[in-house]
This record gives C-alpha cells, sequence and structure tokens, in this order.
C-alpha cells in the first residue's frame, strides 16, 4: 500500500494511519530549543556497562542498543515503534497489498495480540477470528513476552502452511483454537451489489490509495444498473489505512466544507481537509455501517458524515484510533513509525480513545449470533462473473433473489437489514416530502 511522500524541511514526511505506510529519509538534528539530558543518558551509560559486565551471558551490543530504542518508543503510545532493517523491509513489502499470511490487522494488548479486525475473504475471517480476539498463543509459543513484530512474523509465511493460534474471546469460557492456513493475502479494498431495487451496498474493507477512485466507479456502476434512492456504505471491521483516501471518500459524498483536520507539535504535521463540489449520489440517503473493527480512517469518514449530517450512522461503537503515525527512515536503514499528530472531525471531535457513537446503536449480542450463522458459506452464485444456467431463466432467478433479500439478511446480517430497513422509511418520507 502506498502513500504520497510530501517533502517537508530536512526529510521527506507521509501520514500513516491504520494500515498505511509512509516513509522519509531523515537527517537529524536537535532544535535549539531542545537540551540533551547528559545526566539522564550517564545513567544509561552506566547501566550499558554494567549489562556488558556483569550479565550472565554475553550481548550483542546492537542488541541491547535496538531494545534500548524499542522500549523507549512502546512507552509513548501503542503505535509507535522502531523497526529495524529486517522488520522495516517485512513492513515495506506488507505495503503492496500482497503478502502471505492470515489476513488480520493487529496491535497489542496486556502484552498479547489483540484482533483489531480480520480482512474480508481471507484465512482468518472464514475461519471465525473476530474483532477483539486476543491471541495467546501461536502454534507452541505464548504470545506473551513477544513484541508486535515478532508475533507478526510467525504469523506470515509460504502459502499453504498451518498455524494454530490460541484465542482468548470475551463471553467464552475457555480459550478457542484455530488451525488456519496461510495465503498469498490480495487486498481488495471496495466491493459493491445492488441489495433491492433502488438500494445500492458499497463495502470498503481498508483504504488504499486507490480506494477513492473504486469508489466513486462503484457507486457509478449501481447507478447505471437503476437509479439509486439510497445506498449503504460499510466500514465494519475496517482498521484504516491511507488519509487521502478517508479523505476522497468523504469527498465523494460531501459538497463542501471541512472533512477533517490533525494537529501536532510539529507545523508540517497540521493540515486541513475540505471538501469540494459535487455528491455522487445527488443527495440520495446513506446509512453507514460501523463497529468495534472500524478504525482509525473509517472513523475519519464516519465522523465526517456524521458532523455534516449526511449519513445516519448505524451500529456500535467504533475502535477510536485518533491518532497519526509518520515512519522516518535512520541512516543505518532502519525506521521509527512516531505518533505525531491527532486527527479531529470538522466539528472539532477528538476521536482518540473514545470512538464515533453510531446515531442508531444496534444490540451487540444479536449481531454476535447473526455473525456466526453468516459463517455458512457461499455458493457458486454468489460469485461475480459466474456462468448462468442455461436451463434457467436468470433474471427471473435475480428477480426472485431480490425479493427475499430482506429475509435473507435478516437471518445473515442484523446490522445490514436494519439499514436497508432504514433507507426503505427515508425513500417513504422523501416521497411524502416532495408530495
Amino acid at each position: 500500500m502506498l502513500n504520497q511522500l510530501r517533502k517537508s524541511t530536512g526529510f521527506l514526511t507521509g501520514i500513516l494511519l491504520g494500515l498505511s505506510l509512509a516513509i522519509g529519509h531523515s537527517v537529524y538534528a536537535l532544535k535549539e530549543d531542545q537540551q540533551i539530558p547528559f545526566e539522564d543518558l550517564q545513567a544509561f551509560t552506566e547501566v550499558f556497562a554494567k549489562v556488558k559486565s556483569d550479565y550472565v551471558e554475553s550481548v550483542d551490543d546492537k542488541k541491547l542498543v535496538e531494545d534500548a530504542i524499542r522500549g523507549m518508543l512502546s512507552g509513548l503510545d501503542p503505535h509507535s515503534s522502531f523497526l529495524n532493517t529486517t522488520e522495516f523491509s517485512d513492513l515495506k513489502i506488507g505495503t503492496t497489498g500482497q503478502f502471505g499470511g492470515l489476513g488480520i490487522e493487529v496491535g497489542m494488548e496486556n502484552g498479547f495480540v489483540k484482533v483489531i479486525s480480520p480482512i474480508d475473504d481471507t484465512p482468518a475471517s472464514r475461519a471465525g477470528i473476530q474483532a477483539s480476539d486476543l491471541i495467546i498463543k501461536l502454534d507452541d509459543k505464548p504470545v506473551k513476552g513477544m513484541t508486535l513484530n515478532d508475533a507478526v512474523k510467525v504469523m506470515r509465511g509460504a502459502p499453504n502452511t498451518d498455524i494454530v493460534l490460541t484465542v482468548a474471546r470475551e463471553g467464552e469460557s475457555k480459550p478457542l483454537i484455530f488451525t488456519i492456513t496461510r495465503e498469498i493475502i490480495r487486498v481488495k479494498s471496495v466491493k459493491n451489489r445492488i441489495l433491492e431495487p433502488g438500494f445500492g451496498y458499497v463495502r470498503i474493507t481498508n483504504f488504499q490509495s486507490r480506494t477513492t477512485a473504486d469508489l466513486l466507479k462503484a457507486v457509478s456502476d449501481l447507478q447505471k444498473q437503476q437509479p439509486l434512492e439510497g445506498l449503504i456504505l460499510d466500514l465494519r471491521n475496517n482498521p484504516g489505512g491511507v488519509l487521502n483516501g478517508a479523505v476522497g471518500v468523504s469527498d465523494a459524498f460531501i459538497n463542501s466544507g471541512l472533512i477533517v483536520y490533525t494537529e501536532g507539535r510539529v507545523e508540517d504535521s497540521s493540515h486541513r481537509y475540505t471538501a469540494t463540489p459535487g455528491d455522487s449520489l445527488n443527495g440520495a440517503p446513506l446509512v453507514i455501517l460501523i463497529n468495534g473493527g472500524s478504525a482509525s480512517a473509517s472513523e475519519i469518514v464516519a465522523g465526517a458524515m456524521q458532523d455534516h449530517k449526511r449519513a445516519i450512522i448505524v451500529g456500535t461503537k467504533s475502535f477510536g484510533k485518533g491518532s497519526v503515525q509518520t515512519i522516518q527512515e535512520l541512516h543505518n536503514g532502519s525506521a521509527v513509525k512516531l505518533t505525531t499528530a491527532r486527527y479531529f472531525t470538522p466539528k472539532g471531535r477528538s476521536i482518540q480513545a473514545k470512538g464515533i457513537e453510531p446515531d442508531i446503536k444496534l444490540n451487540t449480542l444479536k449481531i454476535a449470533a447473526d455473525a456466526q450463522k453468516s459463517r455458512r458459506g457461499f455458493s457458486e452464485n454468489d460469485l461475480d462473473g459466474h456462468l448462468s444456467n442455461p436451463n434457467g431463466d436468470e433474471a427471473a432467478e435475480k428477480s426472485a433473489d431480490a425479493s427475499k433479500t430482506s429475509e435473507n439478511l435478516a437471518e445473515t446480517d442484523f446490522q445490514l437489514f436494519e439499514a436497508l430497513n432504514l433507507l426503505k422509511g427515508l425513500r417513504i418520507m422523501n416521497q411524502l416530502q416532495n408530495g
């Protein structure tokens, strides 16, 4: 996944939100008003010397320094970290959108790997891994004591190889065991379909550099099938992505005004992003679905739509990641991922550690039960571009399928079912207002 690189004084800086990556080459110098804490650094060198001379085993100098840097950054917040040359290389490979792995966005919590969200159509999502799961063992290795990068290394690997995940899940009396086969993960950002005549559905799985263009194409394709009287934008379990993607998606539905702004200590980290004229739906009602796995860039979109009263937000409270990370490459090929700013909704709300509260909250227990039902799988008929049946009228079959949509959604996806009913109600209100 690629981010735009922006030149700034002395270094190249990019904005990292959720999954996105920006890389800069930096030449470091202290500012005039910064002082080096020599006394504290003297304590560090004394500890370093003690470890070198007295520790029970010999320790490599490079490892000691890297571990010290890791400790310094990890003490700041969960998203700041140090990447050695190997880890930095792996991260850059991961941003291409293709890698061998399980398909989950993860973070750390209390020493365990926490699932932020599984990516659609990946081994992890098909196996039943859920947002907020805590991974406590990888094969026979306890996760406690591992760094996040170490855990990610173990989970990634060659396609067609298995890994066993032991998971602690809220509400379960004992750990759950999942055996998952790794695959090449190719992240497809935007999916779309017609739910019922006049009502479209677009899902964004994560925000990439092409997400805005793909969204506009998806809406256009739906409009060509039939004029849209309403649209559902599904951001559930979307862990985030590039900032420009979030801005572009918001801009697709807002005619004017502020979308999001960022504030940090460094002048170059403060920006304001505004909408341009044009609404891809021409004012048709919009419902946005979110849940606890909707993070970062997803929350930017939901927050902007909510503040502008352009959409009704439905579901459960979002994740609450309201910070911006910048990745800066160091002179030796390693890198620092550092939180450099917070972002705010148009009305000045910070999402950090609070999340987006939906306009309409839905029963989480009902949603969890429906999520279990929805894992029954899908058939050939669900695949885009599948061959038609020569013995039947496919158009008639599609019409019959459309008439069953509400019934099927009620069984498999409660949030989507309620969102569709909401759009139908909004259509009736519009018809009454327009006579």
